[in-house]
């Protein structure tokens, strides 16, 4: 017999906890609850957790605050689906940016919470090969730029590190495992963050644009750089990295 997938709840909210628990339980899962930070941990050190919900709005330690702390931790890998009452765009990048791999709006429907818990979940036991750590293929090297798959860390000409968020690491592996080809945004969400795009939704804008802006601000290490066209906007069809990629075992 399958073991049932483990989802954490952490919401402050007793009744939501309680609604989004019974709905849960009822399609299958095995499901526990934390109404803040210091339960969440307890829950973690004792229980096999496969993914959380969380909430961004929580006093104390808000969901922004959690989500970071999980993932400068050994939590890396463990999915996480935002919870979010504020609809404000940047509300949503700022999630992604902390690690967050999906974030859904309140009020929301529990069928479409319940659709992106198990695509989430089918997104982790099929981890695509472009965001997956790679022991052998540790150094990625493209015009002057050195991107380290074991720790996560793009490293300038000097040997710098360029501090990345966890959603823009993502999407630059992305770009370095597919050199000069155009990717549309469709293609680098669903990579990225396993979803489609809606009309309105411009997260892999923004991140691109933080890519350009964490390049352009040490691009003085990096000659080849100069004109900062590593990642490329095509017009009506999405983005390239422009450079030639060499995979190093080691530096």
């Amino acid at each position: 017999m399958q073991t049932p997938e483990h989802i954490l709840i952490v919401d402050d909210d007793e009744d939501i906890r309680d609604l989004i628990r019974q709905y849960l339980e009822r399609h299958g899962f095995k499901v526990s609850t934390a109404s803040g930070g210091r339960q969440m941990r307890q829950v973690l050190a004792q229980e096999q957790i496969d993914l959380i919900v969380l909430d961004l709005m929580m006093p104390v330690e808000d969901g922004l605050v959690l989500c970071r702390d999980l993932r400068a931790k050994a939590d890396e890998c463990l999915p996480i689906l935002m919870l979010t009452a504020k609809n404000e765009e940047a509300d949503r990048i700022l999630g992604l940016e902390m690690g967050a791999d999906d974030y859904l709006t309140k009020p929301f429907a529990s069928r479409e919470l319940l659709a992106r818990i198990r695509a989430i979940l089918r997104r982790t036991k099929m981890i695509p090969k472009a965001v997956r750590v790679d022991s052998v293929r540790r150094y990625l090297r493209f015009s002057g730029w050195t991107l380290d798959t074991h720790v996560h860390h793009l490293l300038d000409a000097r040997g710098v590190v360029v501090s990345l968020s966890g959603a823009e690491y993502r999407l630059l592996k992305v770009l370095v495992d597919h050199p000069q080809r155009v990717l549309t945004r469709d293609q680098l969400l669903s990579m990225t963050q396993n979803r489609e795009a809606d009309v309105f939704d411009r997260s892999i804008d923004i991140l691109i644009s933080r890519l350009r802006k964490h390049m352009r601000q040490t691009d003085a290490s990096n000659a080849e750089n100069k004109d900062n066209d590593l990642i490329k906007t095509v017009r009506s069809e999405g983005y390239m990295l422009t450079a030639s990629v060499i995979v190093l075992e080691r530096l």
